[in-house]
């Protein structure tokens, strides 16, 4: 079971078993952070903690499926009883979907959205009361898609535009209690999304950012002290968007 007070630092990663999540806990890991890590597969999530684990941390794991919006609230108390509340959340977890606006099947624009928004939300829900008497800070990986309109990217588009204004008031609303909020912002990224069945492109991904810098960019944002905060870091490749 969790205890009021804990030793800093510990990072709780959403998505952890492959991409942006996987580069960041490896790196978090290896710069002294013990881990709370959370993604679909148990078996990638078994292997990588093992991994870490040489590196001294504690790392803890729950296989957790974020588009099942009943499994979050229990998934995540699982997740945090085996261990300490986290000084740092990183909502990393995140799909696309490409097509048509206006053609999108309902149900592909409720599980974009529940798994890029509500998803955040709920885990943000269970996991912010118990930060409140040490303070901590949420990172929402966001997109330049949030301020951007992308043909056949109208969702995803919308889904992180809505991600960065949640953001935003949480950040308003959880300060008096120590609490900062901000959102690590990136163009585009050469990690498995792209290989995802819902998502068609054609893009280079050769001249993407790596996931390490992704993760390079969270650890800057999670390095800040508590007297301050990067509300949005931008990240995007030199050669801009795609």
């Amino acid at each position: 079971m969790y205890s009021e007070s804990y030793a800093l630092p510990t990072a709780l990663i959403t998505g952890a078993s492959r991409g942006i999540g996987k580069a960041a806990a490896k790196l978090f890991a290896t710069s002294g952070w013990d881990l709370l890590l959370t993604a679909r597969s148990e078996k990638a999530l078994q292997s990588l903690s093992q991994e870490l684990s040489r590196t001294g941390r504690t790392i803890s794991y729950k296989s957790l499926d974020l588009s099942d919006p009943v499994a979050i609230p229990s998934g995540i108390a699982d997740l945090l009883n085996q261990g300490v509340p986290p000084s740092v959340l990183i909502n990393n977890a995140g799909v696309a979907w490409t097509g048509d606006l206006l053609s999108m099947p309902l149900e592909s624009w409720q599980w974009l959205f529940q798994m890029n928004l509500t998803s955040v939300f709920q885990v943000c829900a269970a996991v912010v009361p118990l930060m409140r008497n040490n303070g901590g800070l949420i990172i929402n990986v966001s997109s330049h898609a949030a301020r951007n309109s992308f043909p056949q990217w109208g969702a995803y588009c919308t889904s992180k535009a809505s991600l960065a204004s949640f953001t935003r008031c949480l950040a308003q609303e959880e300060g008096v209690n120590g609490i900062r909020a901000c959102t690590l912002t990136i163009g585009s990224v050469n990690s498995t999304l792209w290989d995802a069945d819902t998502v068609q492109s054609d893009f280079d991904r050769h001249s993407m950012l790596s996931v390490e810098q992704a993760a390079s960019a969270l650890l800057h944002l999670a390095e800040q002290p508590s007297t301050q905060v990067i509300e949005d870091l931008t990240l995007m490749p030199a050669t801009g968007a795609f």
